[in-house]
């Protein structure tokens, strides 16, 4: 039997997931349902754009609901209890700075799923992230990224 994937993240994570789920199941889907109700009442369906528009959302909504629930019955719960507080691991908080001379940045790295670069949210399948899991602050470590290589200093890990 083949092993089901995983979905790694925060408990915020899961939460947003779970809430946006909620939004799905609550607001989007009955809003569809209803749309589907009026464009049939207009008649002859084999030309209604209306009807044909909101059987296309209601496929993207049940699309969603379906994705969400699947993430949510395999997530898998960060947790770094064990792990050295100065070490870069999923669900921390890191300060890094590119050297020899750029400005520091801070990031999260947390699952594909959760992964917001734009909002300092990383995956851990980046290579920027696979690159400094593992290491502790004070390192200096060596990352190859789609531009070449880069070295980050690992500043601060919360």
């Amino acid at each position: 039997m083949a092993e089901e994937k995983t979905f790694p993240m925060t408990l915020e994570g899961k939460k947003k997931l779970e809430d946006e789920l909620e939004e799905y199941r609550l607001k989007r889907r009955p809003e569809v349902i209803k749309r589907i109700k009026i464009a049939r009442s207009y008649g002859d369906l084999s030309e209604n754009s209306e009807y044909e528009s909101a059987k296309d959302e209601q496929a993207m909504v049940e699309s969603r609901i379906a994705q969400i629930e699947n993430m949510l019955q395999y997530a898998e719960i960060i947790d770094n209890e064990d792990v050295d507080k100065d070490e870069v691991s999923m669900g921390r908080t890191i300060t890094i700075q590119e050297l020899p001379d750029e400005e520091p940045e801070e990031y999260q790295i947390v699952g594909e799923s959760e992964s917001d670069p734009f909002n300092g949210k990383i995956s851990n399948e980046s290579p920027m992230a696979k690159g400094l899991l593992g290491h502790k602050v004070g390192e200096v470590v060596e990352v190859e990224v789609p531009n070449g290589t880069i070295n980050l200093k690992i500043v601060k890990v919360d």
